[in-house]
């Protein structure tokens, strides 16, 4: 069991060796999402080879983002800038059944309101592929996208929720936490175990989680990487 959960320790990793590969590309030791999917990135270690390899996955004033269980030494040619800390959190069991009035599922004709909301009310990364990662579930009023979440990464026997995100005239509804529910019960019957990551300064989606039943499991610094190629002289 232990090791079954160690893959959350890596999740991008994990997730692009396998489950999602197509929507990345990798070598040997690092991997990476295609920038419009979302700006994620992955090394197999943290030893210096494997930053230097996924050096190699980024262009010319290219940049990702990494999470890391330790502060990160990249070397050459990669500049570090951490951004923050983030807690992984974990729910084991199913919630009670609250069905949701309006819900919708959201695909590629969506794109445009998503993201609009999630520019608006700004949930985390979200590009215009990135509903392509999983299933994304929202609601509308009178036509207008007020509330979405999502699936982001997954990996073998892990999904993760993300772009949780309501409309500001529209908070304080409980519109998050059902729509998260309804996610999170969906991957349990899939056989799977529902996480999700939030920024550690971000109380009250900490304690929106902690309400619906999410524990911590871990916590990351998260690094914004960007090439910056020395120069022969």
């Amino acid at each position: 069991m232990r090791d079954h959960f160690a893959r959350l320790d890596n999740p991008v990793w994990h997730a692009l060796s396998k489950t999602q590969r197509t929507l990345g590309s990798a070598n040997h030791g690092a991997c990476r999402y295609l920038a419009e999917v979302a700006p994620f990135a992955a090394t197999a270690t943290p030893k210096p080879e494997a930053f230097l390899a996924l050096q190699a996955l980024l262009g010319q004033d290219d940049h990702v983002i990494v999470q890391s269980l330790s502060p990160l030494a990249v070397g050459a040619g990669l500049l570090a800038v951490q951004l923050g800390a983030v807690q992984q959190m974990i729910a084991l069991e199913a919630p009670p059944d609250d069905p949701v009035d309006g819900l919708v599922h959201l695909g590629r004709s969506d794109t445009e309101d998503m993201l609009r909301l999630a520019q608006q009310t700004r949930p985390g990364p979200f590009a215009r592929r990135t509903q392509e990662m999983g299933r994304y579930i929202g609601i509308r009023d009178q036509g207008k996208l007020i509330a979405m979440a999502g699936e982001r990464m997954r990996l073998e026997g892990f999904v993760e929720i993300s772009a949780v995100c309501v409309d500001d005239g529209y908070r304080g509804r409980g519109l998050a936490g059902r729509l998260v529910n309804v996610l999170r019960r969906e991957i349990l019957l899939r056989g799977d175990i529902p996480f999700l990551h939030v920024l550690d300064d971000n109380a009250p989606a900490l304690a929106l989680y902690r309400r619906l039943g999410f524990e911590n499991r871990q916590a990351f610094l998260l690094y914004r990487l960007d090439r910056c190629d020395v120069l022969s002289q």
